[in-house]
């Protein structure tokens, strides 16, 4: 056993932990469809968001620990529940009146608003096919219309007609009299209208799998379960999918955990084995709340890739995914910072350190080195004290600290200083307020500024943060308010860096005219 996996073996890294439950249903015999198979379900009701974006990007995770581990071959498959009907038109789409005349129509039946595809399924679908391969997913994609219309569902099909009152019996437990007294686990789909129908069964024929219903105008219909003709409800549909598929791992937001049982339970009625699951906590905006595609609180993958990375958002969404997180725009810089902090720690590591390093699991063993030479918070104070409109700006100080850097061979650190100043502009610059110092905090900065009017240390960090700390230790207890005043008055804010390390990106020189301009009571008036 190679060192890597050895280590993989006894990784607390929870990738890790998941891989190795997913191996232990085959310690006996590798699996008869020759692979394990790893799927996340998608509803094409409206584009692909953040949350969509987790979903498969832990599930690669797991995927990827598993592949580290075992030699059995695996396969991630997105399935789209394209079939489901439409129960209320998206407010962020066009023509709404027109996809009002389709309500109830299977997605793959509404024709597409935007034009471009054959129906707003289709074009739904499409969308998250190209979101999922901007960042790269390797995946399997199935289309719920195609699998019932193709007959792969089909021995499924009957033997939910053959075993109806067994399932049945499992869902009738967890609904309502009311709700109960009509539900059946088939949703026809008119032959006429074309319209996906909430009605209750008048005969279930076990032998020619058929069901009989009236239609919504008291017409009687006969329609065999086979061949897209009927669907499931969604959560007979989750158990049948994994039983269909022999699906070996699926994970979902805890809004689902209360169905697991019900999920399994079908899926074992019909003849599958349950897969291994994982619930993963939800994520908050800034107040607390859940966040809701159709509310639009929180942040969208769009947003967060207009102030940081791909791989910063991996990240996030790497850490503890069963603890609720708060997911607002000022997680942003954190993210940023903690990621290329790990990456620099990779290099040092050994196996067990690499294996439980997030940047193992974001890039799947191939990690990169990070290239960049200013923390992400440095460049939102450069951008703040320079008032930087463009990236430009902030490599003219960049490239005096580190002339070795450059945006050819710094690429992340170039896109960093861009994503920088838009996040300065849009979320740091509207909430500075500065404050003129007390009479303790205006002499110590005069001794700080004096000092560094005949440093001769060059720009040397360590040095400077020396200094920085000698002065305030001589007059604050504790020294934090020494640092705070530092922030509030000089950055107009409440936190900041490391302040060697900002004097030496910013300039001896400018760090001189910047407690100048604060004594001044300049930065205050401004």
């Amino acid at each position: 056993m190679s060192e890597m996996r050895e280590a993989a073996m006894s990784s607390k890294a929870w990738p890790f932990e998941e891989a190795r439950a997913v191996l232990k249903r085959y310690a006996k015999a590798p699996p008869k469809k020759g692979f394990v198979l790893f799927e996340t379900g998608y509803g094409p009701s409206g584009l692909p968001h953040i949350g969509t974006f987790g979903e498969v990007l832990r599930t690669t995770m797991i995927q990827r620990a598993f592949e580290e581990i075992s030699d059995i071959p695996t396969k991630l498959v997105c399935f789209s529940d394209d079939l489901d009907g439409m129960r209320k038109v998206p407010g962020n789409v066009p023509q709404q009146e027109m996809l009002a005349e389709h309500m109830h129509k299977p997605l793959t039946s509404v024709p597409d608003p935007f034009g471009e595809f054959e129906s707003f399924g289709h074009h739904n679908n499409a969308m998250l096919r190209r979101f999922l391969d901007t960042f790269g997913f390797q995946y399997e994609f199935y289309s719920a219309r195609e699998f019932y219309r193709a007959g792969h569902f089909d021995e499924i099909l009957k033997l939910a007609c053959e075993r109806y009152d067994q399932v049945m019996a499992v869902m009738l437990k967890s609904l309502r009299e009311e709700r109960a007294a009509t539900y059946s686990i088939f949703l026809p789909i008119h032959p006429e209208t074309g319209r996906v129908l909430y009605v209750p069964m008048k005969n279930v024929d076990a032998v020619n799998h058929t069901v009989t219903f009236d239609d919504e105008d008291g017409k009687e219909w006969t329609l065999p379960v086979t061949g897209g003709n009927v669907k499931l409800q969604w959560k007979p549909d989750f158990g049948a999918r994994w039983a269909a598929l022999d699906v070996d791992f699926e994970m979902y937001g805890k809004e689902h955990a209360t169905n697991t049982a019900i999920y399994d339970r079908i899926c074992e009625i019909l003849g599958g084995k349950k897969p291994n699951h994982f619930s993963y906590e939800l994520f908050l905006d800034e107040n607390g709340q859940k966040i809701s595609k159709s509310s639009g609180n929180g942040i969208s993958i769009d947003q967060w890739l207009t102030y940081a990375s791909t791989e910063s958002l991996s990240y996030f969404m790497y850490q503890k995914p069963k603890t609720a997180k708060r997911m607002h725009f000022d997680v942003i810089p954190k993210a940023v910072d903690e990621y290329h902090q790990q990456l620099r720690a990779y290099e040092g590591q050994d196996a067990k350190g690499r294996l439980n390093n997030p940047v193992w699991h974001i890039h799947g063993g191939d990690v990169p080195k990070s290239d960049m030479v200013v923390p992400f918070s440095m460049l939102l104070n450069l951008a703040s004290v320079s008032s930087a409109e463009d990236k430009s700006q902030l490599w003219g100080f960049i490239q005096r600290y580190a002339p070795e850097a450059s945006a050819e061979n710094n690429p992340g650190m170039d896109a960093a200083a861009g994503h920088a100043v838009r996040y300065f502009n849009d979320f740091v610059k509207p909430h500075k307020v500065f404050r003129a110092p007390s009479d303790l905090e205006r002499e110590a900065l005069e001794e700080l500024r004096d000092n560094l009017k005949v440093w001769d240390g060059g720009l040397d960090a360590e040095g400077l943060q020396t200094m920085v700390f000698a002065v305030g230790k001589e007059r604050f207890d504790p020294l934090r308010d020494w640092f705070t005043a530092l922030y509030e008055v000089l950055l107009g804010a409440s936190q900041g860096p490391r302040f060697g390390g900002f004097i030496a990106l910013y300039g001896v020189d400018e760090t001189v005219q910047l407690i100048d301009d604060a004594l001044a009571g300049k930065l205050l008036a401004a």
